[in-house]
């Protein structure tokens, strides 16, 4: 009998390991079917601003004044000159590969080839900044929802909205100012010889914004979840009051934190941006800004194409790591 109802637990196991299987795999092939449709009408949209805008594409590049045989040439060399249908198509069919044409400004260098060179730095800068702030944030919440504090806790609060309501551009100076040129405590994030600490130090302003918001909005997931039952069961089992918050109710409010992560790295890339023009690093978003100044056409199509494959990968592979951790997820992808 004791055997049969193992036998019977372990077939009902599988079978829900089984469907759990399976709506991830279904989730993530209806998440991947609409990235892909994403990054098509994106691309559209910017292969259709450089050719339908008013102005020359051509003229732009090289100037109003520029020798007529020298316009033709690189419109010849852009595909202007051929109807609008076939470079729709040839962008279309380079648009997997990234292979846009050869940058202007680098005759010979591949666009895909400087775009692939600066996404690097910038992934790197953002995935850290990920790290950071999640963990910050909720390090914060459990601070802000948990026992320990008090009545304390509403300094937590404080604290955390008036840090969430201060933009990136107005305190990443200051704050690299006094720690970088003045107390020499960290290096300078531009610095060519600044290595991994430079990168780290970058990435620990980028993420304050995020930790705040994570902060803000696990400490009300965590509130509500504080209050259930199992926290006490885990510790009638034995377990400490810090270990039941950690290992029981942070996954448990594990889906708006991964839901606000995911919304917010938008702006987070916006900020790996506006970073990278301040200290003046290599990256993705430098690359966009000296492509568009430059009118190296080529290079800015595929670097805004680039960027948002990016923000649509993470925002991808954050839904799946929801649906992994919260079965709800898994069913409404499914729908």
């Amino acid at each position: 009998m004791a055997g049969s109802a193992r036998a019977g637990d372990d077939r009902a196991g599988s079978k829900r390991a089984g469907a759990a299987a399976l709506g991830v795999a279904r989730l993530l092939a209806l998440r991947a079917i609409e990235a892909a449709l994403v990054l098509v009408l994106l691309a559209s949209l910017v292969f259709l601003a450089m050719r339908l805008l008013p102005g020359d594409p051509a003229a732009l590049v090289l100037g109003d004044q520029a020798d007529p045989a020298e316009l033709a040439r690189l419109r010849a060399q852009l595909g202007l000159d051929r109807p609008l249908y076939v470079q729709y198509a040839h962008f279309l069919r380079g648009l997997p590969t990234l292979d846009l044409g050869d940058s202007i400004r680098r005759p010979g260098t591949p666009a895909s080839a400087r775009v692939l060179a600066a996404l690097g730095p910038t992934a790197e800068l953002a995935g850290v900044a990920v790290l950071l702030g999640s963990v910050a944030g909720i390090g914060l919440a459990v601070l802000g929802a948990g026992p320990w504090l008090g009545r304390r806790r509403a300094w937590v609060d404080r604290a955390v909205t008036a840090v969430a309501g201060v933009p990136l551009l107005s305190f990443a100076p200051v704050l690299t100012y006094a720690l970088a040129a003045r107390l020499r405590w960290v290096p300078l994030p531009g610095d060519p010889e600044a290595g991994a600490l430079g990168t780290l130090y970058a990435s620990a302003l980028l993420s304050i914004p995020l930790g705040m918001q994570v902060a803000r909005i696990g400490r009300a997931a965590l509130e509500d979840v504080g209050r259930a039952p199992f926290l006490a069961v885990a510790r009638a089992k034995g377990k400490s009051r810090l270990g039941a918050w950690i290992v029981h109710a942070v996954p448990a409010a594990s889906g708006p934190l991964v839901t606000v992560v995911a919304t917010q790295l938008g702006a987070l890339l916006g900020g790996a941006v506006v970073l990278e023009r301040l200290f003046e690093r290599a990256g993705l978003g430098t690359l966009i800004l000296e492509a568009y100044a430059s009118r190296d056409l080529p290079v800015l199509e595929a670097g805004v194409v680039a960027a948002g494959g990016l923000f649509v990968v993470t925002q991808m592979l954050a839904a799946l790591a929801h649906a992994a951790i919260d079965p709800r997820a898994r069913e409404g992808g499914g729908r």
